[in-house]
């Protein structure tokens, strides 16, 4: 006969931290821990990450948001960066030649704007130099001699014709576009009246000498062309002169500090080149000089030289470290943006933008895996720009034919950068599977636990972390069992004695709502009061759904007993989930037995509402009914399960143990204890397994019966396995305390029955008999009775069947 399990000692129920693992009085005592806390395994992999430079070391960093895991990747990256050298810079220049096709220019670190700088006091110098220099008197004398020296052979041709005009009696007129003759009369030129008045001989006459004085204009101004022809190369030269003289002392610098770096040097001369142009058609055209005012030319001469620097980096700033909090193709690589012109869209080298690739270039880019992967299009331009390093700027869908406007091309950028992606398992394991490229590319996995272990010199680390997040946000100070409180909630929250949350970001909040509360109790410092009275302030924020459980079944909307014994029915143990909430919600479990072949049936199966792994449960106790008890016969039973007044989804086999004891129950109709509630997953040799929410699962019972009043009696059943996930509040610690309430750990499903019946489940002696009036010596029987009564059934059938065939025989 075995011996009645006994309940846990309240010792057990709760880690609490002993007095030496926190060797001081408050967090005043202790240094600060910057970093992070444990999760050594990830520490390590992304130090290899960092320091591998061979392509495809790309770093996956995955885990739980709130571990960590963001802040110190970038603090980690920021330290690392800090001691290498800075990248080069890049800025966009003008291709002169082809303005379509932008060029890139490299510089050391410091030197993008440094040039910058030197184009605007170029631009200064042009603005101050012209148009003085064309309006110099030596100037407008040269161009004035040319002017003349034109004139003054279009007027020796001129005048020579009407030299002749004269004699042969026509009148000659000139403008200053085109020249015509008249008809002249005793010196006086004829109106049209006077002229059809002449004589037919006179006007022929007339037209004659008009014929005569056109090809003599002809003749005379046949070498027109060449005239302004030289005269405008007189002129050209003479303005290109004028600007040498004035710009080649202001690019003079320029060139001899820029000698040396063949791109800037090519790219000045062919803005010298350029300059040359730009400042005639400015300045000699006096009408486009007089529609250009000063801040027009400024903008002109910016918009065709200044750079356009894509990114710098101070020379002693180490590698960039950039996070880009969205990742759009645009925020990515950088874009080509546009200005409306008179209702025309156009764009120029002046309007590219950098991306978050191009201020990472050199250094690392820090990426959320979950935002990169929702545009499938932007992935793939990242993997091509980090397989090809190359960063190319285009239009992300012009090879789809939805760009129609025409835009630049960019010279491509070398691209040298370490991705640093960060997302959850879920992600990670799905682009393993379904993406081949993601392995040979990120082959770095940086690993963040959930957990931590829970010792001595952790405690004390994490007395040092919250040192320095007390510093950080400006709390107040917080006394040793406020720390204790506080490392106590973080093993609640890993549901395990001996480990603490990785989830730091929790108890991060929770230390900020205990601020908050001592500051409203106008307190010096946090204490584990405090901590309490925040949780308490947190857990009725969010506890309306579960304190309305509570209040359906005190007044019986919900059936569920916590006292007395019931035949075939018994209390389950559930975790209901609504948002960021959990918490425990007692459930009544009831259970039909009858004879029949149809086995056992999962009501909420059957109706659509059990899950998989719910249904998984029900179907194991088949398997453990039929190998404990029915070695000699079959078994031949119907029985129904159900998980009363549950109208939505139910998953787990959590409750497969509390099913199996309400079977046996109803199948030999021994009353089962009320005032017991119990979980545990059953495996098909009565083996209890553990379960998740345990903690929440007992509160959720001793909420019940604290509420309807504690008899002394009452408890819950859990697996032993979950003993050491037991952290439980400080009431049901309390209760335990005074006897008032009981939690048992069993690792059979006989020590339940034992519990729950006060029977005796029996241990089978060498030829499998169980000693009479024992739990199992009863099942046996009943099961016998059953499949007897289905031979009876069978045996009656089959005797009908014969006298059937005997009268139709007999006919």
């Amino acid at each position: 006969m075995s011996n009645l399990v006994t309940s846990l000692p309240h010792q057990a129920l709760a880690a609490k931290v002993p007095d030496n693992h926190l060797p001081f009085e408050t967090l005043k005592d202790i240094d600060p821990l910057s970093g992070i806390l444990g999760q050594e395994r990830a520490v390590e992999a992304i130090q290899f990450g960092v320091a591998m430079h061979r392509p495809g070391y790309n770093i996956f960093t995955m885990g739980g948001s709130g571990t960590g895991r963001s802040s110190y990747v970038m603090s980690y990256l920021k330290s690392e960066a800090k001691r290498r050298q800075a990248p080069n810079e890049w800025a966009y220049i003008n291709n002169f030649t082809e303005n379509h096709r932008p060029k890139a220019i490299e510089f050391e670190p410091g030197l993008a704007l440094e040039f910058e700088k030197e184009i605007r006091s170029l631009i200064d110098g042009l603005m101050a130099t012209f148009p003085a220099a064309f309006e110099n008197p030596s100037y407008q004398q040269q161009k004035g001699a040319i002017d003349r020296a034109f004139n003054e052979q279009y007027e020796a041709a001129i005048n020579k014709v009407e030299r002749v005009a004269v004699k042969i009696g026509v009148a000659m007129f000139r403008d200053a576009s085109s020249v015509s003759f008249a008809p002249m009369k005793d010196g006086k030129a004829l109106e049209e009246n006077e002229f059809a008045a002449l004589s037919d001989e006179e006007r022929d006459a007339f037209q004659e000498g008009v014929s005569t004085l056109e090809g003599l204009l002809n003749e005379e101004l046949l070498g027109l062309p060449q005239w302004k022809r030289a005269s405008y190369e007189q002129l050209r030269q003479l303005n290109l002169d004028t600007v040498k003289e004035a710009l080649d002392p202001l690019m003079a610098g320029l060139f001899e500090k820029y000698k040396d770096q063949a791109d800037l040097a090519e790219h000045l001369v062919a803005m010298r080149a350029d300059l040359d142009k730009t400042i005639i058609d400015q300045m000699a055209d006096d009408k486009v000089s007089e529609n250009r005012d000063e801040t027009g030319r400024r903008q002109l001469y910016e918009e065709l030289y200044l750079p356009n620097i894509a990114v710098t980096h101070q020379a002693d700033g180490g590698q960039p470290v950039i996070y880009e909090s969205h990742p759009t193709y645009r925020n990515l690589f950088g874009q080509v943006e546009y200005s409306s012109d008179q209702g025309m869209l156009i764009t120029s080298y002046r309007l590219i933008r950098s991306g978050s690739l191009h201020a990472a270039n050199g250094g690392y880019l820090i990426l959320d895996a979950e935002k990169l992967l929702t545009d499938h299009y932007l992935w793939e331009a990242l993997k091509r720009a980090l397989k090809n390093k190359i960063l190319k700027i285009e239009h992300p869908y012009s090879d789809m034919g939805l760009m129609n406007t025409t835009t630049l091309s960019p010279q491509d950028l070398p691209l040298q950068v370490k991705v640093v992606l960060i997302g959850s398992r879920e992600i990670y394991y799905l682009l393993q599977d379904a993406d081949p490229d993601f392995q040979e590319m990120f082959r770095v996995l940086v690993d963040f636990d959930d957990t931590l272990k829970r010792n001595k010199d952790s405690e004390f680390a994490f007395a040092r972390l919250m040192k320095d997040r007390v510093d950080q946000e400006e709390y107040a100070n917080v006394t040793r069992d406020g720390v204790a409180a506080l490392i106590e909630y973080s093993s609640r929250l890993a549901e395990h004695q001996r480990e603490m949350a990785a989830k730091i970001g929790d108890v991060f909040e929770l230390l900020g709502e205990a601020d908050f509360v001592r500051d409203m109790a106008k307190d010096q410092e946090i204490t584990a009061d405090h901590i309490a009275r925040a949780l308490k302030a947190k857990k009725h924020r969010t506890g309306r759904v579960s304190e309305k459980i509570i209040e359906e079944i005190l007044e019986g909307t919900v059936l569920l007993e916590s006292d007395g014994y019931a035949v075939g029915k018994i209390n389950g143990l559930t975790v209901m989930q609504i948002g960021d909430s959990h918490f425990g919600a007692p459930a009544r479990i009831s259970t039909t037995v009858h004879p029949g072949g149809k086995g056992i049936i999962d009501i909420e199966r059957e109706s659509n509402l059990g899950q998989n792994i719910h249904s998984k449960g029900v179907l194991i106790l088949s398997g453990y009914l039929g190998n404990k008890y029915a070695q000699r016969f079959p078994l031949d039973i119907s029985a129904s399960i159900a998980m009363e007044q549950s109208y939505g989804y139910v998953d787990g086999d959590s409750a497969s143990t509390a099913e199996l004891c309400c079977l046996l129950s109803a199948l030999i109709q021994v009353p089962l204890r009320q005032d017991l509630a119990i979980t545990g997953s059953l495996n098909q040799y009565g083996e209890v397994q553990a379960i998740g929410g345990v903690n929440e699962k007992i509160e959720g019972f001793f909420n019940v019966c604290n509420a309807r009043g504690l008899t002394g009696k009452q408890g819950v059943i859990i697996p032993k396995s979950n003993a050491t996930n037991l952290m439980l509040n400080d009431d049901i610690v309390a209760a335990v305390e005074a006897g008032t309430f009981h939690v048992y750990a069993i690792s059979t499903a006989d020590e339940a029955l034992h519990l729950l019946t006060g029977i005796e489940s029996g241990i089978a002696d060498e030829e499998g008999e169980f000693p009479e009036g024992t739990i199992s010596a009863r099942v046996i029987q009943r099961l016998e009775e059953i499949s007897k009564l289905g031979d009876e059934e069978d045996e009656e059938e089959s005797d009908e069947k014969e006298s059937v065939k005997a009268e139709k025989s007999k006919d």
